[in-house]
């Protein structure tokens, strides 16, 4: 065999050549966690909001871009996110929608159209956003209105324990398993987004899990918090984790821009564990989280991109696992059967 062949031979035996082909075969890609609604909507006029503004401020900021955009708005780029789902090789997402007192019902009807006008390539799940929290009078409405119109519950629990004060994030967790239970419905929620030792809402979410009795229906997105406190409680969360078959979706670009601290703690990155939650028996599945918004200004929903930094962050080498990663688990976690 002649130099070029023996390049030629080695390329198509890549581990990305290996994983690419394993990943269709079972089933194609699944990206269970994006914010379709929103995608392609930053402009280099509005990109100083990433450079100055924290996360939390810019769920404030977001209105503006919620209120100016129409339903014709929304549905265009719902569908430019799909479109790149779709070309990809991606057979079904999980796209949580923004319905609160300012986007209203322009967004979800806008993704319930372009649900159905991609029905034929893809699989579409909507979750509801809460990005206005649940506690709040008028935000109690718009999530009430939008747990009957999507598929699976969504949470933020952190947005009403800093407008409502300690304590209500566990109040935001209980209105959520509630209302999943009366509704038959699964539930997904943003948790320890901060890789912060000050972070335990993984923990309050299990425990809400168990509470509610909602064992195998609860799905922790990021869970990045988890790494920054010790073994010890890892391994202690892991455990109570696998007892309320708790499920989990990492976004691997979502805080890899995290800020510098100077807070100590056990060396790590701000990945989702997926190597020590695979281990203890917890299906981690993966999503692309926000493509080309105010909060991932220069992600393009590429799902390669986004398991090869997990896999990579986080030494993972489990391959039959990490093809798992890609795809059956985002079908766990979606209630796709």
């Amino acid at each position: 065999m002649i130099n070029k062949e023996i390049l030629l031979a080695s390329r198509d035996q890549s581990l990305k050549a290996f994983l690419m082909k394993s990943i269709k075969e079972q089933g194609g890609w699944v990206n269970a966690h994006m914010h379709a609604d929103r995608a392609f909507t930053i402009t280099r006029d509005s990109f100083d909001v990433y450079q100055k503004q924290t996360l939390i401020e810019k769920w404030d900021t977001l209105d503006k871009i919620k209120a100016a955009m129409s339903e014709d708005d929304y549905y265009r780029h719902f569908s430019m996110a799909v479109e790149r789902m779709i070309e990809q090789g991606v057979t079904a997402m999980g796209s949580f929608v923004d319905i609160d007192p300012i986007a209203q019902e322009r967004a979800i009807k806008a993704a319930l159209k372009a649900r159905e006008n991609y029905k034929k390539d893809i699989i579409i799940k909507l979750v509801n956003q809460t990005l206005k929290g649940v506690i709040d009078k008028e935000a109690r409405y718009w999530f009430d209105k939008g747990a009957d119109l999507v598929d699976i519950i969504g949470g933020l629990p952190r947005r009403d324990e800093r407008d409502h004060g300690p304590g209500m994030g566990l109040v935001h967790l209980d209105v959520l398993m509630q209302t999943a239970k009366k509704l038959g419905k699964m539930v997904h929620v943003h948790v320890d987004q901060f890789n912060s030792q000050d972070e335990i809402e993984t923990e309050q979410l299990t425990d809400k899990t168990i509470e509610h009795g909602m064992h195998g229906r609860v799905v922790a997105i990021h869970s990045i918090s988890i790494t920054a406190h010790s073994l010890e409680y890892r391994q202690k969360l892991y455990a109570k984790m696998k007892e309320a078959k708790m499920m989990v979706i990492a976004c691997p670009f979502a805080w890899i821009d995290s800020p510098r601290r100077e807070d100590q703690g056990p060396t790590r990155n701000s990945l989702t564990p997926v190597d020590e939650l695979s281990m203890a028996g917890i299906p981690v599945a993966i999503g692309t989280d926000n493509i080309s918004d105010y909060m991932l200004p220069f992600s393009t929903g590429n799902m390669w991109e986004e398991l090869k930094l997990l896999v990579t962050g986080c030494r993972y080498t489990d391959l039959d696992n990490v093809i798992n990663v890609a795809t059956k688990n985002g079908r766990l976690v979606l209630g796709i059967k």
